[in-house]
């Protein structure tokens, strides 16, 4: 038996404006969509063209206070080739939250606040 990743969720209160933030932010582009009949929750898949990982964002209807993120020690990771560009586009965009020089590292944070750390691809 194996097991492989497949994507990684976060909720999120405006789904436009997070979809918005990770088209620009690192490229992702929507690759399915599921609405619940009801119209209590919307799921959009973010990919990144290459891999078939995709980070979910999940939507509910009704949902006004911000998620509870805890102690934010959990993070989704990128690899990016060109690192010092993107470090440069998200300086710009205003959302670098954290930087380890030390370890070549920095994060993003999204609209709700979750974290994204940004790795040099190796």
């Amino acid at each position: 038996m194996k097991f492989t990743f497949n994507h990684f969720n976060f909720n999120v209160l405006d789904l436009e404006k997070s979809m918005n933030f990770y088209k620009e932010a690192l490229g992702l582009t929507e690759v399915r969509k599921k609405e619940a009949q009801d119209g209590s929750f919307i799921l959009v898949y973010m990919g990144d063209g290459t891999t078939d990982f995709s980070l979910e964002l999940t939507w509910m209807k009704g949902r006004t206070e911000p998620y509870d993120l805890g102690e934010q020690e959990f993070h989704l990771a990128m690899a990016v080739d060109n690192y010092d560009e993107a470090f440069k586009k998200h300086q710009e965009m205003g959302c670098i939250e954290f930087v380890n020089e030390s370890m070549g590292i920095y994060f993003i944070t999204d609209p709700d606040g979750y974290w994204v750390e940004i790795v040099r691809r190796k």
